[in-house]
């Protein structure tokens, strides 16, 4: 019997982490996930997977994991903090040390992939589509944290078969972040931010990691950096008209002036310091989320691997809110 590949997945509990574990358990892979020993493993669970809990600076630890492997995927990172360095900490250093003990393993590594953030580019500033040719220009201390985390990943490209994968916002089952949107949504309000007409690009999990998976397969990806994405654009008035549809319900709909956005997100920053947790909205997510255009072009991704936008929004959605209402979420 012919011996599965290895799979390495950093961030395997998180939300796009274990979505990643569950296809590369169809493709038959063998699956090695790296945790803390603080991580909830509950998406993990009753899974055919190796748990290593020893973190991303544990050296020895990282050293046992990576024995052997052959597809490195590197999802985990920071997306709060209350300090620029704790964003540099766990998005750059991590990657530097996991690159660094790769390099024990050249002879079987055939791809280091890493999961990195539409925000390296910033938002697209003229109503197109950002791509890989895009100047990056990030606004937010965690875009600059990852576009420090590709720069340092890409100095080991001579030696390791490097991958960069960006991702727009994402959706789908398991996720918490865009959850408040669909549970707040379905208690009967929804909030627009601003007056203007914002237009962004979303991504189910599930298309997200086909195409991560897809970009570690594919020998013309090797060294290059793609945008992962939707293929469609969407407006909230959109999203609000699916997410209506799909719960058969109408949401109130309450305008919030970008002032009040930055006021709140303020208010949230200061008692976070009084709290061991960094605050969900704060000044740097108001930047994100007053911005007008947050798309990207998928062309990259499509000529070199094949990649394509499988799930629109509306399946999307209503696959989300289900497995939120089975899950009794909402």
């Amino acid at each position: 019997m012919q011996n599965k590949e290895i799979a390495v997945v950093t961030g395997a509990n998180g939300f796009v982490g274990s979505h990643l574990v569950d296809l590369l358990l169809e493709k038959s892979y063998e699956v090695r996930c790296i945790t803390r020993k603080s991580s909830n493993l509950k998406w993990l669970e009753g899974k055919e997977v190796e748990v290593h809990d020893c973190g991303l600076f544990d050296k020895e630890g990282l050293n046992k994991v990576l024995k052997d492997a052959n597809y490195i995927f590197h999802v985990a990172g920071v997306v709060k903090s209350k300090t620029p360095e704790g964003y540099f900490k766990g998005n750059v250093e991590t990657t530097r040390n996991l690159l660094d003990v790769s390099l024990n393993n050249l002879d079987s590594v055939k791809r280091f992939v890493v999961v990195s953030s539409q925000t390296v580019t910033g938002p697209s500033l003229d109503g197109k589509p950002v791509t890989e040719e895009t100047e990056c220009r990030p606004i937010t201390t965690y875009g600059k944290s990852k576009l420090e985390e590709e720069k340092v990943a890409l100095t080991y490209a001579d030696k390791i078969p490097i991958t960069i994968c960006r991702a727009p916002a994402v959706y789908g089952e398991r996720d918490t972040e865009i959850f408040i949107y669909f549970n707040t949504f379905n208690k009967g309000l929804t909030t627009t931010i601003g007056f203007n007409k914002k237009i962004l690009s979303l991504i189910h999990v599930t298309d997200l990691v086909n195409g991560i998976y897809l970009a570690a397969k594919s020998e013309k990806a090797a060294g290059q950096t793609y945008f992962v994405s939707s293929e469609n654009y969407y407006t909230w008035p959109e999203i609000n008209s699916i997410t209506s549809e799909v719960t058969e319900k109408k949401a109130i709909i309450i305008k919030v002036p970008h002032f009040l956005v930055y006021t709140i997100a303020a208010i949230a920053q200061f008692f976070a310091i009084f709290s061991k947790n960094a605050a969900t909205l704060n000044i740097e997510k108001a930047k994100d989320i007053t911005q007008q255009y947050w798309i990207c072009d998928t062309s990259k991704a499509i000529k070199d691997f094949g990649y394509k936008q499988n799930i629109p929004a509306e399946e999307g959605i209503r696959r989300t809110i289900e497995w939120y209402k089975k899950m009794k979420w909402i």
